[in-house]
């Protein structure tokens, strides 16, 4: 078995035994370490909530811890990209193959739609961890940035969660 392979088995069965927690480690380590896809884990929170039995009301707490562990992860990358400005991020984010070229676009981007960069950009997968860097450069003020971040993140969670809880009860109901 893979590496990748026997990781998302690993999180799987933490995601048995640790629904609520896994959701909210999860979602907090995705923006900060992004090889861990929420894309993944969130529909799959979801449809073992379901096997589980849990009602759909049980699931509003999971889809918010979702979007909590989310804003907390995303508002470290803010605040770094605040507080250590463009030419010390420039040097670190060569190590994840972004240049000054990409963040140009994604800076005038953000510019151009500004707050609803940053909800629409917590719903598009791999925007989801960027757009935190270009609202730190440009100095988003830090409520603002939290409420849209927040919202966007409780959009994104309550989808993917909803998914794959909706397809265990469609094959509970196939059964």
């Amino acid at each position: 078995m893979e590496p990748f392979d026997s990781f998302l088995v690993w999180i799987g069965e933490f995601l048995s035994q640790h629904l609520y927690e896994g959701v909210f480690l999860a979602a907090l380590i995705e923006t900060i370490i992004p090889p861990i896809p929420t894309l993944a884990v969130f529909p799959t929170a979801g449809f073992l909530a379901s096997q589980q039995g849990l009602s759909i009301i049980s699931i509003i707490p999971l889809i918010i811890l979702g979007a909590t562990g989310a804003t907390l992860g995303t508002t470290g990358i803010y605040l770094i990209a605040l507080k250590l400005g463009r030419t010390i991020l420039l040097r670190y984010l060569r190590f994840v193959k972004i240049s000054e070229k990409k963040l140009e676009r994604v800076e005038i981007w953000f510019e151009k739609y500004g707050d609803k960069a940053v909800f629409l950009g917590r719903m598009v997968p791999v925007m989801r961890e960027m757009i935190s860097v270009p609202a730190g450069l440009l100095k988003m003020k830090i409520p603002k940035f939290i409420l849209y971040t927040f919202a966007g993140s409780l959009v994104w969670s309550a989808g993917t969660i909803l998914a794959g809880y909706y397809f265990g009860a469609g094959l509970d109901w196939i059964k």
